[in-house]
C-alpha cells in the first residue's frame, strides 16, 4: 500500500513538472512568434495603414504655408464639395450638358434594367442586409456614372479628368484583351517561328513607361518625328495630335495598348495551353468547326483565367499618369488628364488637401468596379463551369 503511494506521488510529481515545461515551451513559442511577427505587423502599419489615415485626415484638411513653417486647417468635406459641386468639378467631372429626350430616355432605360436586377434577389427571400446595401450603392453609382458620361460625351458638353480615366480603363482594357486573345490563339497554332514571336510580343512589356510614353510621342510626331514619310503619304504632316482632345486621347490608349497587350497576351498564352487537349480532339473528330470548339470548349477553359487578368488589369489601369504627363502633359488643356494625373499636379502645386481628395475618389472609383465586377462575374462563371 506505501509503495503504491509512493508511485502514485511520483507519477503526479512527474506529470506536473511535465507539464510546466510544456507550458514554458508554449510560453516562449509565443514570445518567439510575436518576435518574429511584430516587425512585420509594424512595418505594415508604418508603410500601409498609417499613410491611409494620414492621407484621409490631409483629404479633410486645407495645407498652407506659414512663418516657420506649414499649417493644417480642418476644413471637413470642402475638398469633396469642390471637386463634386465647386471650383473644381469642371476640371474633375467636366463641362455638363443639359439632358435632352433622348438623353433622359437612355437614363430611364438603365434605370429599369437595374430595377429588374435588384427585384429577382429580393424576391429570392435570400438577401442580406449587406447584399440589399450592397446593390443599392451598385445601382446609385451606375446610375451617377451614366449620367455623367450622357452629360459629358454629348456636344456643349466636355470630359473631365474622370470621364477621361474610365475612357482610358474600359476602351484600352478592351483593345488589350481582344489583340492578347487574338495572338495567344495564333501563337499556340503550330505555326513555323511561334517561339520567335513569342519572345517579340512580350518586348513592349519590358520597356519602362516613361520610356514608352517618349518613343511614342516621337513616333506620333507628324512633323520630325522618325515617320514623318508616312503621315506625308496619308495627308496627315499638317496634323497635330497634341492640340486635338480626340486626337491626343486616342494616341495615349493606343500607346498603352500597345505596352500592355502582352500582359494579356502571356497569361492568356499559358491559360490556353494548360486546357485539356482530349475534348479538342473530340470535338475535331466529331466535325466541329474551329468557332464552336472555341466557343463551346476553349473559352470556358480560359473564362476564370479571363476574368482575373481583367481584373488585374482593371485596377491597374486606373492609375494611368506616365503615358498622359510625358506625350501630351494633360493638354490640350485637361482633356487628356487622368484622375492620377490630376492628383499629381494638384500635389505639384502644394493643393495637397485636394491632391489627397482626388486619391480617395479613385479609390472610391476603383473599389466600386472592382467589386462590381467580382459580383457580376461570378454566377457567371460558375454557370460556364
Amino acid at each position: 500500500m506505501e509503495g503504491e503511494q509512493k508511485l502514485t506521488t511520483w507519477l503526479m510529481a512527474k506529470t506536473s513538472n511535465k507539464a510546466a515545461k510544456t507550458r514554458s515551451l508554449d510560453h516562449y513559442d509565443w514570445r518567439a512568434r510575436f518576435a518574429f511577427v511584430m516587425p512585420t505587423v509594424l512595418a505594415l502599419l508604418f508603410l500601409s495603414i498609417f499613410p491611409l489615415l494620414f492621407s484621409l485626415y490631409l483629404s479633410l484638411s486645407r495645407f498652407k504655408f506659414t512663418r516657420g513653417g506649414f499649417d493644417l486647417e480642418f476644413v471637413g468635406l470642402a475638398n469633396y464639395r469642390a471637386l463634386l459641386f465647386g471650383n473644381e468639378q469642371s476640371r474633375f467631372l467636366g463641362v455638363l450638358a443639359p439632358l435632352t429626350a433622348v438623353h433622359w430616355g437612355i437614363l430611364t432605360a438603365v434605370m429599369l434594367a437595374l430595377l429588374l436586377f435588384f427585384v429577382p434577389y429580393v424576391r429570392a427571400r435570400r438577401f442580406t442586409f449587406s447584399g440589399i446595401i450592397g446593390r443599392f450603392l451598385f445601382i446609385i453609382g451606375t446610375i451617377g456614372l451614366v449620367w455623367l458620361l450622357l452629360r459629358t460625351f454629348t456636344p456643349g458638353g466636355r470630359l473631365g479628368s474622370l470621364g477621361v480615366t474610365l475612357l482610358y480603363v474600359f476602351a484600352g482594357i478592351t483593345l488589350q484583351y481582344i489583340l492578347g486573345l487574338t495572338l495567344a490563339l495564333l501563337t499556340v497554332q503550330d505555326l513555323k517561328g511561334r517561339r520567335f514571336f513569342r519572345v517579340i510580343f512580350l518586348l513592349p512589356m519590358m520597356i519602362t513607361p516613361v520610356g514608352v510614353a517618349y518613343m511614342f510621342r516621337m513616333v506620333t510626331d507628324t512633323g520630325k518625328g522618325p515617320l514623318v514619310p508616312i503621315w506625308l503619304a496619308m495627308g496627315l504632316a499638317d496634323f497635330t495630335w497634341v492640340t486635338n482632345p480626340w486626337g491626343a486621347r486616342l494616341a495615349i490608349i493606343l500607346t498603352d495598348t500597345w505596352q500592355w497587350t502582352p500582359f494579356m497576351f502571356i497569361v492568356l498564352l499559358a491559360a490556353l495551353e494548360s486546357q485539356p487537349v482530349d475534348p479538342v480532339e473530340a470535338a475535331t473528330v466529331d466535325g466541329a468547326s474551329p468557332w464552336q470548339i472555341f466557343s463551346h470548349i476553349t473559352w470556358p477553359a480560359i473564362l476564370p483565367v479571363s476574368l482575373a487578368v481583367l481584373l488585374i488589369r482593371l485596377i491597374e489601369a486606373f492609375k494611368i499618369v506616365d503615358l498622359p504627363n510625358i506625350m501630351t502633359n494633360g493638354g490640350p488643356g485637361t482633356a487628356t488628364e487622368s484622375l492620377t494625373l490630376h492628383a499629381f499636379i494638384s500635389w505639384r502645386a502644394f493643393n495637397l488637401g485636394n491632391s489627397a481628395a482626388l486619391a480617395y475618389m479613385l479609390l472610391f472609383v476603383v473599389t466600386f468596379f472592382a467589386v462590381a465586377f467580382v459580383h457580376l462575374i461570378r454566377q457567371r462563371v460558375v454557370t460556364e463551369l
